[in-house]
């Protein structure tokens, strides 16, 4: 309970940095939210950065008072990527090398964290795609390792596969930047600007180009805009479900894993899943009675 409450606490905080005012959240949700709050030891203004409190307060006294802004490198025209010829492996450790040495994306790293590329199988028939690394995956250098990862996760073991057989990436290659509390520790993410990514996006584009993988799957309304194109539709509903098309593969939109974190209820996962079982089919996936009735009461 304490991940999810943690998970939604950084959520909150970063549509509030987006500019979002006001998020929709099902009746049993808040109830479910009330009742952990109401379970939660009472702690004192030392300890305010625990999850119910956090999520209570949803403000800056949540965190250490931060210092002004550091302002954000420039952000430079989009790399030009290429890439020795021989095996995926052999051109995949090259883009790594390219990546992980990239002055700009370096520049925006916090010391002590990491630049962030795709990991999995590079066979894989299925890539899933999000939009930045957070927190966990900024120290590990991986995406998708925090408590969305650990979903994901889940999702993927449900589709009757494993992490090791897909490939995981992101827009981003690195966490977008927010001022650091006093203890030198960000709190909170921010969706990447179109800047950012259009810079990392060519990153993105030889990740596909090396896997070859035959469908991806965007995870969330940042990823699928970065995608699409910035203002393609207004929300993800409008597209959520439905077959798009990017470097001449079929897209999958649904949402980010986070969605069912702060949001999780059956309804909020059946959404999801049935957007998995779209992808299933087109993969040629086996797909069981057992799966199909995931998470309708049945």
């Amino acid at each position: 309970m304490r991940t999810a409450l943690t998970a939604l606490a950084d959520e909150l905080r970063r549509l509030k940095t987006a500019g979002v005012q006001s998020v929709a959240v099902a009746d049993e949700s808040l109830a479910a939210l009330r009742a952990a709050v109401a379970r939660a030891p009472r702690r004192g203004p030392a300890n305010r950065p625990h999850a119910p409190a956090a999520v209570m307060e949803l403000a800056p006294t949540a965190k250490p008072e931060a210092p002004p802004a550091k302002p954000t490198p420039e952000i430079a025209s989009p790399p030009v990527v290429a890439l020795p010829p021989g095996d995926k492996a052999v051109r995949w450790e090259a883009l790594r090398a390219v990546v992980t040495a990239d002055k700009t994306c370096c520049s925006n790293v916090r010391p002590g964290k990491k630049v962030v590329l795709g990991v999995g199988s590079l066979d894989a028939q299925i890539m899933f795609i999000g939009e930045a690394p957070g927190a966990d995956e900024e120290v590990q250098g991986e995406p998708f390792v925090g408590p969305a990862g650990q979903l994901l996760n889940r999702m993927i073991s449900a589709m009757g596969i494993q992490r090791s057989d897909v490939y995981i990436g992101n827009i981003m290659n690195w966490r977008p930047q927010l001022p650091v509390g006093s203890d030198g520790v960000q709190y909170g993410n921010r969706p990447p600007t179109s800047a950012e990514m259009a810079y990392c996006m060519p990153y993105l584009l030889a990740q596909i180009d090396i896997v070859q993988p035959a469908i991806l799957v965007a995870l969330g309304s940042t990823a699928a805009q970065g995608l699409l194109g910035t203002g393609t539709f207004k929300a993800l509903g409008e597209v959520r479900g439905l077959w798009r098309q990017f470097a001449g593969r079929p897209l999958m939109i649904t949402y980010h894993p986070s969605y069912i974190l702060r949001n999780s209820t059956n309804r909020s996962k059946r959404m999801i899943w049935e957007d998995l079982l779209k992808v299933m089919e087109r993969a040629g996936l086996p797909i069981s009675e057992k799966q199909r009735a995931f998470f309708t009461g049945k």
